[in-house]
C-alpha cells in the first residue's frame, strides 16, 4: 500500500495523539543525531533543555524527562506518597481511567475517583473524601490530582487551583497536575505558566509534549526540590531513564524555543473554536461542555456517526447518549475544519 498517496489517509478529530510531529521538532531531532554524546541525560542537550525549562517555570524547579504521559503521572505519584495512601482525582482522570491501573500496580496506592459533570474537582467535592486520617484500617489521603486542561476540555482558573492546593496542604497532602494539555490551558487563559503552576501552589506538574507536536517525551517538574530527591531512582525503576536522552531533550529545547509549545496550543484551540461556531446551530447537534481548550464534546444524531467516522475518524465518548469527542491538534487547519463541517451538513 502506498501510504503517502493513499486517498484514505486524512487528518482525524480523534485525538491530538494522532497528529504528526511539528517540523521544528523533527529538525531538532535530526540536528541532535550527530556524533556521540554521553547517555542517560548526562549530555549538553539535556542540560540546555533543563535550563530552558527552568527559565519558563523558575530556577528553583527540578526537571526530569520521561517518555510517556502515563510515566509522568504514575512516577510523580509514586515519588510523593506511600503505598498505604490514596489519590483523590476526578472520575474522568487518566490516573483513574486510562493508565490501565498503573498507579495501583506501580505505586501500590488507592485511587479515589470523584464524580464531576465537567472534569473539574472543587474544594466541596474533595472535602467529602477527606476522612479516616490516622485510622489504620483506612487508606490515608495523600495526594490530589487534577487535569489541566481536563479530559472534558474544560480549564481550571488560577483561583480554583489555588483553592485546591490550599486544601491539600492544609491536610498535609500534595497537589499533582496532569498537564498533558497544560499548554492548551495557558493558551486559553492567556496567562503566565506559573499563574496555574508555582503561584497556584501545585507541587508537581506533568508537562505534556506528545499531544502538542513532539514525537515522544513529557517533563516532570517539581516545584519543591525537597520532594524530588528520590525521583531519579524511581524513574530508573519505572523504566523511564532513556539511554539516548538527547533525543527527548532536543525536542524540549525546540519546543520551548520561540514559544512553540504555546503557538501549537493556540492553533489547536483556535481550530476548536472555529469548529464550535460552525456546528453550534446545526440541527440535531448539541455541544455539551464549554469549548475552552482544543476539544469539543457534542451529542449528534446516531445515523450520521458511522458514515462520518468513515471520512474523519473520531471517538464516541458516551454511547448511551451518542456523545462524541472531537479533538483538534496543532496541525489542523481551517480547510480541515470546513471539510469536516461540510461532511456533517451533507449527512444531516
Amino acid at each position: 500500500m502506498d501510504i503517502k498517496n493513499s486517498k484514505t489517509i486524512k487528518k482525524s478529530f480523534a485525538s491530538d495523539n494522532n497528529s504528526g510531529v511539528h517540523p521544528k521538532i523533527l529538525e531538532a531531532i535530526n540536528k541532535a543525531n550527530t556524533g556521540h554524546v554521553k547517555g542517560y541525560g548526562d549530555d549538553e542537550y539535556t542540560e540546555k533543555a533543563i535550563l530552558k525549562m527552568k527559565g519558563l517555570f523558575g530556577q528553583d524547579t527540578d526537571v526530569y524527562f520521561v517518555l510517556t504521559g502515563t510515566a509522568a503521572n504514575v512516577l510523580s505519584v509514586a515519588t510523593l506518597i506511600q503505598p498505604f495512601q490514596s489519590v483523590i482525582c476526578a472520575e474522568s482522570a487518566h490516573l483513574n481511567i486510562d493508565e490501565c491501573s498503573a498507579p495501583e500496580r506501580f505505586a501500590g496506592i488507592k485511587i479515589i475517583p470523584v464524580h464531576t459533570s465537567n472534569g473539574k474537582l472543587t474544594v466541596e467535592n474533595i472535602e467529602t473524601h477527606l476522612t479516616g486520617f490516622g485510622f489504620e484500617h483506612h487508606s490515608q489521603p495523600g495526594l490530589i490530582s487534577i487535569t489541566q486542561s481536563t479530559e472534558f476540555g474544560t480549564v481550571y482558573q488560577p483561583s480554583e487551583i489555588k483553592s485546591i492546593s490550599e486544601l491539600a496542604h492544609k491536610y498535609g497532602m500534595f497537589l499533582h497536575v496532569d498537564g498533558a494539555r497544560f499548554s492548551n490551558a495557558v493558551a486559553h487563559l492567556k496567562c503566565e505558566v506559573n499563574d496555574i503552576a508555582h503561584d497556584a501552589g501545585i507541587d508537581v506538574l506533568s508537562f505534556g509534549g506528545t499531544k502538542n507536536g513532539l514525537m515522544f517525551g513529557e517533563a516532570v517538574i517539581f516545584f519543591n526540590k525537597g520532594l524530588s530527591k528520590n525521583f531519579k531512582y524511581i524513574r530508573k525503576q519505572g523504566m523511564q531513564l532513556y539511554s539516548k536522552m538527547r533525543f527527548v531533550s532536543a525536542q524540549f529545547f525546540a519546543y520551548l524555543d520561540d514559544q512553540l509549545w504555546l503557538k501549537n496550543a493556540q492553533q489547536a484551540n483556535a481550530m476548536a473554536k472555529i469548529l464550535e461556531n460552525e456546528i453550534r446551530n446545526l440541527p440535531g447537534i448539541e455541544i455539551i461542555q464549554p469549548v475552552e481548550a482544543n476539544g469539543i464534546f457534542a451529542r449528534i444524531p446516531r445515523h450520521i456517526t458511522e458514515p462520518l467516522k468513515e471520512k474523519y475518524f473520531f471517538y464516541t465518548w458516551d454511547e448511551t447518549v451518542n456523545e462524541v469527542r472531537w479533538m483538534c491538534s496543532f496541525d489542523i487547519t481551517e480547510e480541515d475544519i470546513h471539510g469536516f463541517v461540510n461532511q456533517i451538513k451533507k449527512l444531516l
